[in-house]
């Protein structure tokens, strides 16, 4: 309208000018003043906007009037003013963010309550303010940004400026396990589907990320070939490696081309999140495939080694390994040697690494052999220590008689410790000057022994000893006491498919072969028991090689002579030897 037209309007049929809400009073006659027509057109158009025919559910704005310790006062134009409660103006920080003479936006609920108030509200304002911008987020495929509230059935509740929902199917690419750990962060998501009348709204992350990959995906495809270096993000990790997000494709990190060291899972190496820098090993077009290596960046420390590490050397270590056979000690990043479990102790019996080594155990050892092509590089730790098996011979020289505790029995003899981790060998040729068939016969497992020293190896690690080899005396005694001929009494310990061994006294054993068991007269074979004892002749002694040869048949043939001779004198017959008596038996 023209100035002259909202002057005129301004005037009532008293001449006065009409007071809007909220402003003073202007007078245009008695004092000559005159009122600035643009002014006045413009609080003519204020006040026609507040008295116009607002509806209930509308938003609209007003302006802070007062502020009292539990509302606020907004004045909207109508007769009355409205109430606001006042912790619809609290901030987060417990702040009240309202001043008279603020303009805010509010909702009219109800044009006057019981009390005659205008019923207002600030918050439902506020969110149907965020629909608004919901709704056309929607229809523009606008992104917004919410803040994850808490986990809820099938998803996520999250804070866009009103309660949404995220789907578990659509928080990313690929499937979240914790949702729990998304609590409180703020992402950047699509708005799927919004129903206002209902009240719900539907959130897309994953459709986002999509489209964004796509383009990263595109741009990183244009510039990806072997040999490339790239950064990346670790996406994820397996036992066998890590994906890295290249910038919308994901590459294999390898656990093998992760280190040139020992790696036995990516996590000692790597962790979600981290940025890292990668070399393309391998790309396949057409799967879109992609082999990542970390350890190229850095020169192979396997390519001058046997420089660094020549055989005899000595070198420092830390265990970083144990298995059965041995333990690897880990040289510098990269480089590890092993020392086998016969490399560990010249003396004592290694069953286990274990009983020995400790991983993050620091060692000395000395490197036995280097093969560079097989990554390989041998270490003995007893090498750095003297061999006690070198002053064995001037500690037990041949001959030497030693005790010891017998520590095994098998079935070709007996080990004997002399000393801590040193064994030697009681074969069961050397337990006794008669024939045994097991070492349980003559030794048990703990029993404490004298032996003679035998034969020392030291190169082998070979200590023999003998047990009969002390047994000399009785046997001497025997042998001095005793002649080719003699009647003697024995008893049978074993029998065998060849005679029968008797013991004669403690320790000392004959043989009785089978063929003198026969009696001289062409009589039945004697069957012999073991256990018994028996009357047998003396026919035969190897002092030098502890035999005594011995015969049933010899005695029993002396016997009969002897009685023919006695026959032949009582009878007065003429006198005829036992060598005519049986060729005429025969």
């Amino acid at each position: 309208m023209s100035n002259a037209d909202a002057t005129k309007r301004a005037h009532n049929t008293q001449g006065g000018v009409k007071t809007l809400p909220g402003f003073s009073t202007f007078s245009s006659s008695g004092d000559g003043a005159e009122t600035d027509p643009q002014e006045y057109a413009r609080l003519l158009e204020l006040y026609d906007t507040s008295f116009r025919n607002i509806a209930e559910g509308e938003v609209v704005k007003g302006t802070v009037v007062k502020v009292t310790q539990t509302d606020v006062v907004v004045d909207v134009g109508f007769k009355s003013e409205g109430l606001i409660s006042i912790e619809e103006f609290i901030d987060e920080n417990g702040q009240v963010m309202a001043q008279p003479g603020d303009i805010v936006d509010v909702l009219l609920e109800r044009t006057e309550d019981r009390e005659g108030h205008v019923v207002l509200s600030r918050e439902k304002a506020e969110k149907m303010k965020i629909w608004d911008e919901v709704e056309k987020a929607y229809l523009e495929r606008k992104v917004v940004i919410g803040r994850v509230i808490e986990r809820i059935k099938g998803g996520l509740a999250v804070d866009i400026g009103v309660r949404a929902f995220l789907p578990g199917s659509q928080i990313d690419v690929r499937p979240v396990r914790n949702l729990d750990a998304l609590r409180g962060q703020e992402l950047r998501m699509r708005v799927i589907k919004v129903n206002k009348k209902r009240g719900n709204i539907v959130l897309s992350r994953k459709v986002l990320l999509e489209e964004e990959n796509a383009e990263k995906k595109k741009t990183t495809l244009d510039t990806l070939a072997e040999g490339k270096v790239l950064r990346g993000t670790v996406k994820n990790l397996t036992d066998y490696g890590a994906f890295i997000d290249l910038g919308g494709i994901d590459g294999l990190l390898h656990i093998t081309d992760m280190s040139w060291g020992r790696v036995t899972h990516p996590s000692e190496v790597v962790h979600v999140g981290d940025d890292i820098e990668v070399i393309v090993l391998k790309y396949d077009a057409a799967t879109e495939r992609v082999s990542l290596g970390h350890k190229q960046l850095v020169p192979d420390p396997w390519t001058n080694v046997i420089e660094r590490y020549p055989v005899g050397i000595r070198v420092s270590g830390k265990v970083v390994s144990l298995t059965d056979y041995g333990a690897f000690i880990e040289l510098e990043p990269g480089v590890e040697g092993l020392i086998h479990v016969s490399e560990m102790s010249w003396s004592k019996r290694v069953k286990h690494p274990s009983k020995l080594l400790t991983v993050g155990d620091a060692v000395e050892a000395m490197v036995l052999g280097v093969d560079p092509g097989a990554r390989r590089i041998s270490l003995g730790l007893k090498q750095v220590e003297t061999n006690p098996w070198h002053e064995l011979a001037s500690k037990y020289p041949i001959g030497t008689t030693i005790t010891g505790k017998v520590r095994n029995l098998t079935e070709f003899g007996a080990f004997v410790e002399v000393e801590e981790g040193i064994d030697g060998l009681i074969h069961i040729s050397d337990m006794s000057w008669s024939k045994i068939k097991h070492p349980s016969e003559v030794l048990k497992k703990g029993d404490e022994v004298e032996a003679q020293v035998l034969s020392i190896d030291a190169d082998n690690q070979r200590l023999s000893l003998g047990l009969k080899q002390l047994q000399t005396g009785i046997w001497k005694d025997f042998f001095a006491a005793h002649h080719v001929g003699d009647v003697v009494e024995g008893k049978v310990v074993r029998l065998t498919n060849f005679g029968a061994f008797v013991e004669l006294a403690d320790g000392i054993e004959g043989l009785i072969h089978v063929s003198e068991f026969d009696s001289s007269n062409g009589g039945e074979k004697l069957e012999l028991r073991a256990g018994e004892s028996y009357q047998m002749k003396i026919i035969r002694l190897v002092p030098e090689e502890r035999k005594i040869g011995l015969s049933i048949r010899a005695l029993k043939d002396a016997e009969f002579r002897a009685d023919w001779e006695s026959y032949v004198e009582s009878s007065g017959r003429p006198e005829v030897t036992l060598g005519d008596h049986f060729r005429n038996m025969k």
